[in-house]
């Protein structure tokens, strides 16, 4: 528990810089002369990154069987590029910068998380990846809440990021003394499975379940919109002001973390049944988000927020399960490339069709949303038979 707890104070202190950062992305590419396209695709390419290249960082990870480099390295290029997008002189090195941030994130998190399924068999996979993401998300709600202050005391987008370099400091030093001190995860789970090259080259296939679980969790992506495009809209249609656009951010993150531990334990208690409340979130969302009335959108904030609290933690417990222990690197690596691949397609088509009217926004994110029940459904049949045999 108390690895866990320490993982969780390490990812909230980054969460501090990139969610800080992450909170005005979509009014700061705007000051750049960007559109709500331009601003869908960089933000879409950027979460295409940081989940689809981890079919590369995760099976490295799981290869090599040494956690702990590749995970210091994805946090340093992450918590160097954020400060730096306060010197960017233009669309390009900003939009760079912000990808690099990703980058980042898909190097470590495969190699991250494999530490915390680790754990999680003396803790709980649910209750693991719940409480770790209910500590992460505080640091989400102080960073958007710090650029807020920035901002309202009349400071710059620019000066917001290089502030964050001070978090994003003691972030590497949290992490390298927790290193120290848990150098060998592995040991907390002494049922895992050894990383062999011969059995990762026979043991390529990923389980059906694994699969259809994909699928839903790609359906639900495509129709969630990125908090840039959602950002834009605040500020460009004017319901409120940029100094309030990541104070939203933080209420979205307060209600993620509470989501996530929520979640968490009913993941412990039913399993996938639970995920049945994602896609009629996801169709909620643009029907109060892209609205132009200040209550509506704060209730869209937190909807958003209670949806990425269950992805970020139910669903990385889901994959902890449906995959062997042997191939949970290249499981995390797989699933969320196919989840960022899918965010990138449905931030981009959320954004061009924002261009044209938000009544088209919604036509579209809740047909999607259809869909992803109705690929639900084998996948709970195939599940409950399990169970029963």
């Amino acid at each position: 528990m108390r690895f866990v707890a320490w993982a969780g104070v390490v990812s909230a202190l980054s969460d501090v810089v990139y969610e800080g950062g992450r909170s005005v992305i979509g009014p700061y590419l705007a000051t750049f002369g960007a559109s709500a396209a331009v601003v869908g695709v960089v933000t879409g390419i950027g979460e295409a990154v940081a989940l689809v290249l981890r079919l590369v960082t995760g099976p490295f990870s799981d290869r090599t069987g040494k956690p702990w480099p590749q995970t210091i390295v994805g946090y340093a290029l992450t918590l160097v590029c954020v400060p730096l997008m306060g010197v960017a002189g233009g669309l390009t090195p900003a939009a760079t910068l912000y990808n690099g941030e990703r980058l980042g994130k898909a190097i470590r998190t495969p190699s991250r998380d494999t530490m915390l399924a680790h754990a999680s068999a003396v803790v709980g996979v649910g209750r693991t990846f719940g409480l770790h993401e209910a500590i992460d998300q505080t640091g989400a709600i102080i960073g958007p809440l710090l650029v807020a202050l920035v901002i309202a005391s009349g400071g710059s987008y620019q000066l917001s990021y290089g502030l964050l370099a001070i978090p994003g400091a003691a972030a590497l030093v949290v992490l390298l003394r927790l290193r120290v001190a848990v150098p060998r995860p592995e040991d907390y789970d002494p049922a895992a499975d050894v990383p062999d090259s011969k059995k990762l080259r026979l043991d390529t296939r990923l389980p059906r379940e694994f699969w259809l679980y994909s699928a839903f969790s790609a359906a639900t992506m495509l129709g969630f919109a990125t908090w840039g495009v959602l950002a834009f809209h605040l500020t460009h249609r004017h319901v409120v002001s940029a100094g309030w656009v990541p104070v939203m951010y933080a209420v979205a993150m307060a209600t993620a973390a509470i989501a996530a531990l929520g979640s968490g334990r009913m993941y412990d208690r039913r399993g996938l049944r639970g995920l049945v409340v994602l896609p009629l979130l996801a169709a909620v969302v643009p029907l109060l988000s892209f609205a132009t009335s200040v209550p509506a959108v704060v209730v869209g904030a937190a909807v958003w927020g209670v949806g990425m609290g269950v992805h970020d933690s139910t669903m990385r417990a889901a994959v902890t399960d449906l995959v062997p222990r042997s191939r949970r690197g290249a499981g995390y690596g797989t699933f969320t490339a196919i989840y960022g691949i899918a965010w990138l397609v449905g931030a981009a088509i959320i954004g061009v069709l924002y261009d044209r009217s938000v009544t088209s926004v919604e036509v579209f994110v809740v047909a999607v949303q259809v869909v992803a029940l109705a690929l639900l459904v084998p996948l709970l049949r195939e599940r409950a038979a399990a169970a029963i045999g």
